[in-house]
C-alpha cells in the first residue's frame, strides 16, 4: 500500500459522496462487508446506512460542504480530521427548517484493507450542531 492510498481514500468519500451526493462512490471506496459505526443516528451500520446518512444530510442541508482539515496514516489506518459547513434548509430527523447555518467538526477513524475501506468510526459534534441549529439549547450560563 502506497502513502497516498488512505489518504486520497477518506478524501475522495469526502468529496465525491457527501460533498457531490455521488453513491455510487460509496460503493467504490467501502468494502462490499465494510462496517460503519456512527453513533446515535440510527443507521445501518453498513454501507447502505452510511448512504442513507449522506442522503439525510444532503437532503437537509443542500449546500452541504465537508472539508478534510488533516489526516494521519500508519499502516493500513487513517485518521481524518473534517468539518462540515452547511444550512439547515430541509427536515433533519423529524426537525424543521431553521435557515441557521452550522460548522461542526468531526473525525474519522478508518482500516483499509484492499484498496477499500473496510471499517471505519466517524464522531460528529451532534450536540454542537443541535444547539446551533436552536434544536438543543445552549449550556447555562452562555
Amino acid at each position: 500500500m502506497t502513502i497516498s492510498q488512505p489518504n486520497s481514500l477518506i478524501r475522495r468519500i469526502i468529496d465525491t459522496a457527501f460533498n457531490q451526493g455521488n453513491f455510487p462512490a460509496v460503493e467504490e471506496l467501502l468494502a462490499p462487508d465494510s462496517i460503519t459505526h456512527i453513533t446515535a443516528w440510527g443507521m445501518p451500520n453498513n454501507r447502505l446506512g452510511l448512504k442513507q446518512l449522506i442522503a439525510t444530510f444532503r437532503t437537509a442541508f443542500p449546500d452541504l460542504d465537508c472539508t478534510v482539515e488533516d489526516e494521519i496514516y500508519q499502516g493500513n489506518k487513517v485518521a481524518a480530521h473534517w468539518t462540515m459547513r452547511g444550512t439547515l434548509q430541509g427536515l433533519f430527523f423529524g426537525n424543521q427548517p431553521t435557515g441557521r447555518p452550522v460548522l461542526v467538526q468531526g473525525i474519522i477513524f478508518a482500516r483499509i484493507e484492499n484498496d477499500q475501506i473496510a471499517e471505519n468510526w466517524t464522531l460528529i459534534d451532534q450536540i454542537g450542531m443541535l444547539q446551533q441549529l436552536g434544536i438543543v439549547p445552549p449550556p447555562k450560563g452562555r
